[in-house]
């Protein structure tokens, strides 16, 4: 593709020389009791002026301080600036480890080995993001920190929300030299289950939420999505982008098309798709290139997933304010969430997310930061 040219465009090494570090978010504004356990939050950073904050309630990325194209730094992650906020505020999934199941599950229901396993419907009819008690509201374990890597960990007992077996979960979020937040999953079970890990983050380049990310370039590394029904729940075929507005095979502002009256356009009320990748393998490939032309900031995520959903903000309505007071109204953030493809416990033909006793659960997410000269 003419596009994956722009790649070998140079991606400036940020230097922290021109403007000092974010403090970010403090330890204590932040710190808030549970469920009888203590949410906290945790900072990472590199030499080259990258700030991470992270917490352990849901596994969250809090905030990302990345500079622009003049150095000067920004948060580009949308979302709560308090543990009480993301306690008690509308959940939006703001940063969050999703699980058990990224994403939708027709009818809220799947089957394995003839037995039938009946979730939650949280979503009208159907299930997502793992139910309103899933990975996102746990209170997770702090394996280890440093200044540039956090490990967390999550016992899911057998049973919880409705999902067979127990679940071993660790995820490690490092904070590379190259800027790239690297988000590796791991997993095992002790019985038949099925597991779609993903992250939430919401990502405005420009400004943090504060205006639209409408004039944002995309660029998706697929040719083919899966159309949804009313429900959002993908019909089975992998219909082609070439043609629709579906097509970012070549850089395209995310809201050139986006009012387009395609009629999955008007069914997810702007885009809230599962893109099918283009990468043909396990190996960790290019997914997904975003560039805020203002800023100069670019985004480049990375996955061994076969799927991304790409949601632009659709349901944001800028009733509830966020950090700083910001109230993240109507397409003021995206989300490019790596995953397999929703409802796939119930689509055979999709890519399959069966884990095993003895398997080894791994998926990796990466999203580098840096700018366009």
């Amino acid at each position: 593709m003419k596009y994956l040219g722009l790649i070998a465009l140079i991606f400036m090494v940020f230097s922290c020389t021109q403007e000092e570090a974010p403090v970010g978010i403090s330890n204590e504004a932040f710190s808030y009791d549970y469920n009888g356990k203590k949410i906290e939050l945790y900072t990472l950073k590199n030499d080259n002026g990258v700030v991470c904050q992270l917490t352990n309630f849901g596994a969250r990325v809090v905030s990302l301080y990345a500079p622009d194209k003049n150095g000067t730094p920004g948060d580009v992650v949308v979302g709560y600036g308090s543990g009480k906020d993301f306690v008690e505020k509308k959940e939006n999934f703001f940063g969050a480890t999703i699980g058990r199941y990224g994403n939708r599950i027709g009818n809220a229901t799947f089957t394995i080995d003839s037995i039938s396993y009946q979730l939650e419907k949280n979503d009208g009819e159907n299930h997502l993001h793992g139910g309103s008690n899933g990975f996102h509201r746990q209170v997770w374990t702090v394996e280890s920190v440093s200044d540039n890597e956090i490990v967390f960990s999550y016992l899911s007992p057998d049973g919880e929300s409705a999902y067979p077996g127990t679940v071993n979960t660790t995820i490690t979020y490092q904070l590379t030299a190259a800027n790239e937040l690297k988000i590796e999953y791991f997993a095992t079970t002790d019985k038949k289950t099925v597991l779609n890990l993903t992250n939430h983050t919401y990502f405005n380049l420009k400004d943090g939420g504060k205006s639209s990310i409408n004039e944002h370039l995309m660029y998706l590394n697929a040719l083919r999505f899966t159309p949804v029904d009313g429900g959002l729940i993908p019909t089975g075929e992998l219909a082609e982008v070439t043609g629709t507005p579906f097509d970012f095979t070549q850089a395209t502002a995310i809201g050139e098309r986006v009012d387009n009256e395609h009629q999955q356009l008007k069914v997810g009320n702007g885009y809230d798709h599962n893109w099918v990748l283009d990468t043909g393998n396990d190996k960790t490939q290019l997914a997904a290139r975003v560039v805020e032309p203002e800023s100069g900031r670019v985004l480049e995520v990375y996955t061994n997933e076969p799927g991304i959903q790409f949601y632009g903000g659709n349901f944001l309505d800028g009733t509830i304010a966020g950090k700083s007071g910001i109230k993240n109204g109507f397409r003021s953030a995206f989300c490019l969430e790596t995953q397999h493809f929703p409802d796939s416990p119930n689509k055979p033909e999709f890519p399959g997310v069966l884990l095993n006793p003895g398997d080894k659960y791994y998926s990796i997410c990466i999203y580098k930061f840096g700018v366009e000269k």
